[in-house]
């Protein structure tokens, strides 16, 4: 750990240069590049205040149950929600309750973690998922600030770098006064390294249905009008070639393919490669419409709610390349659509693998994504069915998961 602390403080200086460079490709704010290096940009609230963090769209999304909960509970306290990428920062910043506070979290130099602690002194500090960086995390324990890590995971391959850094491990694991892991193999994982565990909390569970505007809804419904609709929902690098490939193949001209890509500032990109491939195309941020096209990239923030009501068939991205491990199949199963993914899902290994055994969804290999679109066309029964029961999974999983996040306020230290 303090060699970590100063190879960090030695590369520090470079942070701004390499924060512009990011800036310039899309990948950061650039008006808020100061909360990148702990410069705060509001004033801090005067009493007690529970900093929240969660890394990407996921794990931020994953915290608004627990903030609202939080809030009720211990109205007294100031909540901080920090994340680390543009695409959460402007969902949170539509989503977070009034009152909560966002910001962006710092890079893990010890210059920058100093300015942010310096003006936030966080009395509780609560993580979600594996997002540990060691200078944060052991300054913010040093400070005397109480700490939770909830809905713990860890990879095996992580678990088996820390374990090659048992002293590391330890310091950074046992900081933590509250650990809840998201299963019993992450819980495993976890207490080998140093970990103090308490119990299980998936905070993945418990969220509501994702938000609609009504008459933007209803003026979509009328633009489509018939129309079968095919959604494929957070797509990156590598998706968009195979749901438009397999959507050519159907060779169904009636239909309309929506692609809405993880990171939206991709849409021109995907634009380009669907008007190769396709023809007409249009595209949500150019405010173009869906007449006379075949293929329409939606590539807007906070929309998915609207398309999961519009289509006979999702296909959840992020599962069929590698690196990414799957995205939220409970946002498609809250609102009866039917869905797909491929198999690479081990970031919602348990929420797929409980959908899969109630034959709520299925993994399949690209090869098979044209005969799943084709089917859905007309409207499938076996797929309606299918949607049917990772509706009632997803209600009764989510309504034990709200019960269970009182329980979950209330232990944290």
């Amino acid at each position: 750990m303090a060699l970590y602390a100063g190879l960090t403080g030695l590369i520090e200086p470079l942070a701004p240069r390499l924060l512009q460079g990011r800036a310039r490709r899309g990948k950061e704010d650039p008006a808020r590049l100061g909360e990148r290096l702990g410069r705060a940009s509001v004033a801090r609230p005067p009493g007690p205040l529970a900093w929240l963090h969660g890394a990407s769209v996921g794990e931020s999304l994953s915290l608004l149950p627990l903030v609202e909960a939080f809030r009720t509970r211990r109205p007294d306290a100031t909540v901080l929600v920090t994340s680390g990428t543009r695409t959460s920062a402007e969902l949170l910043a539509r989503r977070l309750p009034a009152g909560a506070i966002h910001h962006y979290a710092p890079i893990d130099g010890p210059a920058a973690v100093a300015r942010f602690l310096d003006h936030w002194r966080p009395d509780l500090a609560v993580r979600v998922e594996s997002e540990l960086w060691p200078n944060l995390l052991l300054e913010t324990k040093r400070r005397g600030a109480r700490m939770a890590l909830l809905s713990a995971k860890l990879s095996e391959d992580s678990a088996r770098s820390w374990s090659r850094l048992p002293r590391s491990a330890r310091a950074l694991f046992g900081a933590f006064d509250l650990v809840l892991a998201q299963d019993a193999t992450a819980a495993a994982r976890l207490e080998r390294l140093g970990a103090k565990v308490a119990g299980l909390a998936d905070l993945k569970f418990g969220a509501e249905a994702l938000p609609v505007d009504p008459a933007a809804l209803d003026a979509l419904r009328t633009e489509i009008g018939g129309r079968p609709l095919i959604l494929a929902a957070s797509t990156h690098p590598g998706e968009d070639e195979l749901v438009l490939g397999a959507f050519a193949e159907i060779a169904a001209p009636e239909a309309l393919l929506v692609i809405v890509p993880r990171h939206p500032e991709r849409g021109p990109q995907i634009a380009a490669l669907a008007e190769a491939r396709l023809g007409a195309v249009s595209l949500r941020s150019a405010g173009q419409g869906l007449n006379a096209v075949s293929v329409h990239v939606a590539d807007t923030l906070g929309e998915l709610g609207l398309w999961f009501r519009l289509a006979r068939l999702a296909v959840i991205g992020g599962g069929f390349v590698s690196g990414v491990g799957g995205h939220n199949p409970l946002e498609p199963a809250r609102l009866d659509c039917p869905f797909v993914s491929g198999g690479q899902v081990e970031n919602w290994a348990t929420a797929y693998a409980e959908l899969i055994a109630v034959d709520g969804c299925a993994l399949i290999e690209a090869s098979e994504l044209g005969a799943v679109m084709s089917a859905a066309l007309p409207g499938d029964p076996a797929l309606a069915a299918r949607a049917g029961r990772a509706w009632a999974y997803a209600q009764a999983r989510d309504v034990e998961a709200r019960a269970a996040l009182g329980r979950v306020v209330e232990l944290l230290p």
